[in-house]
């Protein structure tokens, strides 16, 4: 299994750089990284449970680094693998006071 994600600036059209991220399987930390100059993380590489995941973004410290104002502190997007042995894509479109996921490929 692999997971991955790719964060976009919905404001500028353009990669969102340097946005922290980690992975849970439930209370566990299974990886974390940081978005590249694409916005894109592969936060790990091998099978993992089946079961509920959740990937934590610190948009806070990314739009705080940038002096722009937002209401969100972190984005946490769960979501459940069914596939251990399956790829799964979570993007995250990010703005200030608003945002939104869906399941890549």
């Amino acid at each position: 299994m692999s997971v991955s994600t790719h964060v976009l600036d919905s404001v500028t059209g353009r990669p969102a750089v340097g946005v922290a991220v980690r992975l849970y399987a439930g209370d566990a930390l299974v990886a974390e990284g940081v978005t590249d100059s694409d916005g894109r993380c592969r936060l790990i590489e091998s099978r993992t449970a089946d079961g509920d995941h959740r990937l934590v973004f610190d948009t806070g410290a990314w739009f705080a680094a940038r002096s722009v104002e937002a209401f969100w502190p972190e984005v946490v997007l769960g979501f459940a693998i069914r596939d251990g042995a399956a790829h799964h894509h979570v993007p995250l479109l990010l703005a200030p006071y608003a945002y939104s996921t869906y399941r890549g490929s």
